[in-house]
């Protein structure tokens, strides 16, 4: 390919361009400061390609995420959160043999030490779950060795689902319910979070597949906020536990993994004002109303959100197995049609996303709301490894460190204290 060219005070400076395999291109810019004395200026990095990656690919315009090349929809369909597991941190869908292995062994690495309930039981009762998950991360990291072997990597992702069950139960004020070896991911979670102590298993299939879609749909989505924070953390060469953990502190805020928390708050408010539902789009297609629709749009997706054309149907069928009467499920539905058929909604491509789908469901399985951008981290920890260990993995691997453009004070003296 050819060169960019900059003019910089009347010179040309020349730029490599690097194309992606999906014909993306971007600017080497990587000696613009040695070569000019300039930094580029980019607020949010909205135009900054921080990596390289052969993990995930979005086209936001035409509605497309694969995960290595496999489209979600099939990967959604076909195959298990174990094998998008094996897919992203280890580059392949595994066979029989290698998705029994880590079936069993994600179910050992399951038991945490019994230290770790110590230091849950120091939260008070009313933190938020992402606080204490984030906390308790980095305190696993305190257990067990640290390292990215397969034996960690994989106890990061078991114990990520134990840890939010914990939470739960402990909030609840519930005794805590043991993993099992015999259960497959999402449906030992299940057990977890809603099992009797000491008695066997009794987990609802449909339920359990939709948890199950949920975590393949969360699994991975690029450089988002999340998964470049735990890029920036890993390359100061901090361990895989605090990368992690700076991942869900990342995801914890309302613009990333809170927007579906977002979705079941704006419902509860239509409902507490009468559950007047045209009142509200109409505030929303008001251009002077500070009131948002929550769960609908998003900032890659400028057609519909993939993943939230599965989770659509998941959603019917959790309903139907759970056979819920909830007055905030009846507005979601119906605020649902008005988006897919109201010209203002269609025109403007504002779609339901996947977060809208995904707070119905966990609001049908009676999560509380503060635990939905736990749920989030389940799925999204084996996609935040696989960012972490690719870029560990990158011959081009440096401490992340940018740059910026100072517009402070420029030098001055110190003035003794009574003239200030």
């Amino acid at each position: 390919m050819s060169n960019a060219k900059l003019t910089l005070d009347g010179t040309d400076h020349e730029f490599p361009l690097v194309e992606g395999s999906e014909g993306e291109v971007g600017i080497d810019i990587a000696k613009l400061r040695g070569t000019t004395g300039a930094v580029a200026l980019d607020p949010g990095y909205g135009n900054t390609g921080s990596c390289q990656s052969a993990i995930t690919f979005i086209d936001g315009e035409n509605g497309v995420l694969r995960y290595r090349g496999y489209p979600i929809e099939q990967l959604a369909e076909q195959v298990t959160f174990e094998e998008v597991i094996n897919l992203l941190v280890w580059g392949e869908l595994p066979d029989e043999a290698r998705l029994k292995e880590l079936r069993a062994t994600l179910a050992e690495y399951a038991v945490l030490d019994e230290g770790i309930k110590k230091v849950l039981e120091g939260f008070p009762k009313t933190a938020h779950p992402m606080a204490m998950l984030s906390s308790l991360m980095t305190a696993l990291g305190t257990f067990y060795p640290d390292g990215d072997t397969e034996e960690e990597i994989l106890r990061v992702i078991a114990g990520t689902s134990t840890l939010a069950a914990y939470i739960y139960r402990y909030k609840q004020g519930l005794d805590y319910v043991e993993p099992s070896k015999d259960l497959d991911f999402a449906s030992n979670f299940l057990h977890m979070m809603y099992g009797t102590p000491g008695e066997e298993p009794d987990v609802d299939e449909t339920i359990a597949k939709a948890i199950d879609k949920l975590l393949i749909l969360h699994a991975d989505h690029e450089q988002n906020c999340s998964a470049s924070t735990t890029r920036m953390v890993g390359s100061a060469m901090a361990s895989l536990y605090a990368s992690i953990s700076a991942g869900v502190g990342a995801l914890s805020g309302p613009l990333h993994g809170g927007a579906n928390q977002k979705v079941l708050e704006m419902l509860q408010a239509i409902q507490d004002d009468g559950g007047d539902l045209e009142k509200y789009v109409g505030l929303a297609k008001d251009k002077s109303s500070d009131f948002r629709l929550m769960g609908f749009g998003h900032r890659v997706y400028k057609n519909f959100d993939p993943r939230a054309k599965i989770l659509g149907a998941s959603a019917d069928d959790v309903l139907t197995a759970l056979g819920k009467d909830d007055p905030l499920l009846d507005i979601a539905r119906k605020l649902e049609k008005v988006a897919l058929e109201d010209e203002f909604f269609v025109k403007r491509r504002l779609y339901p996303n996947v977060d809208f789908y995904s707070g119905i469901i966990y609001r049908a399985l009676e999560i509380p709301t503060e635990m939905f951008t736990v749920m989030f981290a389940l799925g999204r920890a084996s996609g935040w490894i696989a960012q972490w260990q690719e870029m560990r993995n990158d011959p081009a691997f440096r401490i992340h460190r940018p740059r910026q453009i100072y517009i402070g004070e420029n030098e001055r003296d110190v003035p003794p204290i009574s003239e200030r």
